[in-house]
């Protein structure tokens, strides 16, 4: 569920702007863990110019468009944000405490600004129900290590978001994807817009006018935002298509074999064509169960291997059941004073 990025990086001190003397409020903080959590209810561009102030910055047209902030500000819909940790603490496909500090900075001093953060981590063990399913399951998976800081793996992850007023979450034995999924539902439930930071392509089948994506794009050297107009610009399909589409054709990154595993005919146009016209997974396999819905290795392959189509859904699909409940102080406005220097002297130690 993770896809790893190579990493361009500038100086961190480069990424923050400046702060106003006043002080925001200071929501608590906290570490969760499962013992301690309680039970959950369940494109177009223009060549004109202009600024617009926003928490005490000049924004640039073009800077709006590309990055969703206008959205921020003309929606009356509170954003509360879902930073998907783990992915952020690769460069390429290696553990790095630098990719996590570059990233980081840029999210705070770019994206989210003063809006609420939830980090999420992945549980120990959290791999082992899907793996249960499906052995293969990320089963060439890293585990992320501090690289040249001298703390545990995820200790030191733990301390910089807490010093810069973020709750870190993390489940024993559930992965982020699945407790972000939960929190994001009972966001949703609480009138908030939810936007996920993480290059995971899994939660795309989240998306919808509410939910959004901010995605690190390593070339570009900054984060950008993915809305639902933007899925279907590029798939024409609903989100819950992506879902489908990829229980069909697998997913390599995460170690789930597609169905050109058994039917090597079966493609991506033939694939695609079938989810869009009977929308999701499960409609596609009755349908197939009762008339023929396609050529006779797309039938065959539907009925024959059916079982298989579902495994992969219950593999690839996010659970929004995780017994975590979110916090009502974690969704007031996040106190960044204290960015900049928590921050920066953890690059210190890091090339120290």
């Amino acid at each position: 569920m993770m896809m790893m990025t190579t990493l361009g990086f500038a100086h961190p001190l480069l990424f923050f702007r400046n702060k106003p003397t006043e002080k925001s409020h200071n929501p608590r903080t906290k570490c969760v863990s499962s013992s301690s959590s309680s039970a959950s209810p369940s494109s177009s561009s223009s060549t004109e110019t202009f600024h617009r102030t926003h928490n005490g910055q000049v924004i640039h047209k073009d800077a709006l468009l590309c990055d969703g902030i206008s959205e921020g500000i003309t929606k009356k819909k509170k954003r509360v944000f879902f930073l998907d940790v783990s992915p952020l603490c690769y460069e390429g496909n290696k553990p790095s405490s630098h990719a996590f500090g570059h990233w980081v900075s840029l999210f705070f001093s770019q994206v989210s600004l003063n809006d609420p953060v939830i980090a999420v981590i992945d549980g120990e063990e959290g791999n082992q129900r899907r793996r249960a399913l499906l052995p293969s399951y990320k089963s060439h998976r890293k585990s992320p290590n501090p690289g040249r800081y001298s703390k545990r793996p995820h200790q030191f992850v733990d301390e910089i978001l807490r010093k810069c007023n973020v709750p870190v979450v993390r489940m024993q034995g559930h992965e982020a994807d699945d407790v972000v999924a939960t929190l994001m539902e009972q966001a949703l439930q609480r009138g908030h817009r939810a936007v996920i930071a993480s290059p995971d392509k899994d939660f795309k089948q989240l998306i919808s006018e509410n939910v959004q994506i901010v995605i690190p794009l390593a070339d570009l050297r900054r984060w950008s935002f993915y809305t639902l107009k933007h899925y279907v610009a590029q798939y024409n399909c609903d989100p819950q298509s992506d879902l489908s589409f990829r229980c069909i054709m697998g997913d390599e990154v995460d170690g789930v074999p597609g169905i050109q595993q058994v039917v090597p005919a079966f493609g991506k146009k033939t694939a695609m064509k079938l989810v869009r016209k009977h929308g999701s997974l499960e409609s596609l396999l009755s349908a197939a169960a009762v008339r023929t819905v396609g050529r006779p290795y797309a039938q065959e392959a539907l009925t024959k291997h059916a079982d298989y189509l579902r495994r992969n859904y219950q593999v690839l699909a996010l659970k929004r059941d995780v017994k975590v409940q979110i916090q009502e102080e974690w969704l007031v406005e996040r106190d960044s004073s204290n960015d900049s220097e928590v921050l920066s002297s953890f690059f210190s130690t890091l090339h120290g």
